[in-house]
């Protein structure tokens, strides 16, 4: 039987029930509540209800998402054992949302946890947790979960990536570094070891200080089948890093006094209207408008709201509350559109891409290299060399993605270089009043993962940064800048992996107190 054990760090009845469970399959008892008992006097408890009075007191020590995905790790880690069954839906449903199993049916989620679940027995690594949030590290595959605010915390969303150490393409030998601009010294050490340790084809990272020239830094790949080398002046994929210039957009056109943030946003929508007349810009602007519609499909040619949504989005969830809505900013992308007068791509090169010189920043209608008409940059912009996009097989070798853009163009439709978005986080403000800029800036609404939501911003005022992330099918983008104003970093990679900790590793080589 062995002596006495502690608690697990992340202790969980789930788990030790299970454990239970085994040993009585096993044949070590003969009883539920014998092979109960043992579990519960091993880990220096008289019985199993004075156990579960343990667990239940110290609580989830890394939050509810690290919690399901302990259960995962021990409800599937003996599939293919004697005596083990998968899941029904009913156990299922008690884990995983009713959203994420619409999106990945329940016999999707079986066959993935149960392809390798001796894997599912090496030790979980917690890298970083919120309370509902979680970044673990298992059998070198990267772990990514959300869980939802509220009982039963089941899994709202869960992404598995594996790491370098599961790459092996011979194609990615020997990746330079081009630099542009004075690169600070670390950036070339941090590229090639995110490019090691994450598994990527390719990096650029950039930053700018205000009043200052900036520096960009390339590593790696832009395309392997053709062998060309990754520079600073390749684009990728920005996704969600769109919502910031949006919400620029929404802002100036606020500062012109054509758009009211406290209006109710149906007051400046047509062909699409909200299913709440009360929501406002504002919360829009916040995710703070209880908005349900659909996440923004990624198809091979991006296509307006009404064909997604319908004429009516969903405004289910409560109002004044953070929930990340893409249908949300698309429809403040209709307004953008509408009271320019323009389409959103014309209207935002105008307000905000052209006043800024982001030169190599565009929307386009296809994915660039898909085809002629999808390369072509908006007018009177320079055209940019444009990176491939890259998954990772099972054989641990690069493939490239299909071409596909998202369909929401509003909030997931920039393609730009790490360069150019690094020239957002610095000027943005110039184009505001100073009081909008400082109310973009101000926490709206608590997030589940730690930050508030400002406006378009994720704001983390202890640190005194603002930021956001983006990520779809093959890339991965993050612009992080000082809430002072003077410093932008920006990161991106042709590989959907969270690329923010190589970010965040550059402002801490410039002396910035953020987290690891």
């Amino acid at each position: 039987m062995g002596g006495q054990r502690a608690l697990p760090e992340q202790a969980s009845l789930r788990h030790l029930k299970l454990e239970a469970k085994r040993r009585l399959a096993a044949g070590e008892f003969s009883t539920l509540h014998g092979s109960q008992l043992a579990v519960a006097r091993e880990h220096g408890q008289p019985s199993w209800a004075a156990l579960k009075a343990a667990v239940d007191a110290r609580g989830p020590a890394h939050g509810r998402a690290v919690e399901q995905l302990r259960w995962i790790a021990a409800r599937f880690g003996g599939a293919g054992e004697d005596g083990w069954t998968a899941p029904d839906d009913q156990e299922l449903g008690a884990h995983f949302t009713d959203e994420f199993l619409a999106q990945v049916t329940p016999g999707r989620v079986i066959a993935i946890f149960t392809t390798a679940p001796g894997e599912l027995r090496e030790e979980l690594v917690v890298i970083a947790s919120s309370p509902f949030t979680a970044q673990c590290r298992i059998a070198g595959r990267l772990v990514v979960a959300v869980a939802e605010p509220a009982p039963p915390y089941r899994l709202a969303g869960l992404q598995l990536r594996q790491l370098g150490e599961r790459v092996s393409d011979p194609r990615t030998a020997s990746p330079a570094t081009v630099a542009e601009g004075s690169a600070p010294d670390a950036a070339a050490g941090i590229a090639a070891d995110a490019i090691a340790r994450l598994g990527l084809p390719g990096v650029c990272l950039a930053g700018r200080v205000r009043g200052g020239p900036g520096w960009a830094a390339a590593t790696g790949w832009a395309d392997l089948e053709r062998g060309e080398p990754l520079r600073p002046g390749h684009v990728f994929p920005g996704y969600e890093l769109t919502m910031l210039v949006t919400a620029v957009a929404v802002l100036r056109l606020a500062a012109d006094g054509r758009v009211g943030l406290d209006e109710p946003a149906n007051r400046y929508l047509d062909a699409v209207r909200l299913a709440d007349d009360g929501v406002t810009v504002r919360q829009l602007l916040s995710h703070a408008g209880g908005v349900t519609g659909p996440p923004p499909p990624y198809a091979p040619d991006a296509s307006d709201l009404l064909a997604a949504t319908g004429p009516v989005i969903a405004c289910a969830a409560k109002r004044g509350t953070f929930r990340f809505s893409a249908a949300g900013y698309g429809a403040l992308g209709e307004i953008v559109a509408g009271v320019a007068g323009q389409p959103y791509p014309d209207a935002v090169a105008h307000l905000v891409l052209q006043p800024l010189e982001m030169t190599a920043s565009w929307f386009p209608v296809s994915r660039p290299g898909a085809d002629p008409a999808g390369a072509e940059p908006t007018p009177g912009l320079a055209r940019s060399p444009v990176v491939t996009c890259y998954d990772v097989g099972a054989a641990g070798v690069f493939e490239a993605v299909p071409a596909t853009v998202a369909a929401f163009t509003a909030v997931g439709g920039l393609w730009s270089t790490a360069a150019d978005l690094a020239r957002f986080g610095i000027g943005w403000r110039s184009l505001l009043p100073r009081r909008l800029a400082d109310q973009a800036l101000r926490p709206h609404v608590a997030t589940t993962t730690g930050p508030h939501a400002g406006l378009g911003w994720l704001v983390n005022e202890p640190l005194g940064l603002a930021g956001q992330i983006g990520g779809g099918p093959g890339g991965a983008a993050s612009l992080i800048v000082t809430l002072d104003g003077r410093r932008a970093y920006a990161a991106m990679a042709n590989r959907l992996i969270p690329i923010e900790p190589v970010n965040a590793a550059v402002l801490r080589a410039d002396g910035l107190p953020v987290g690891s």
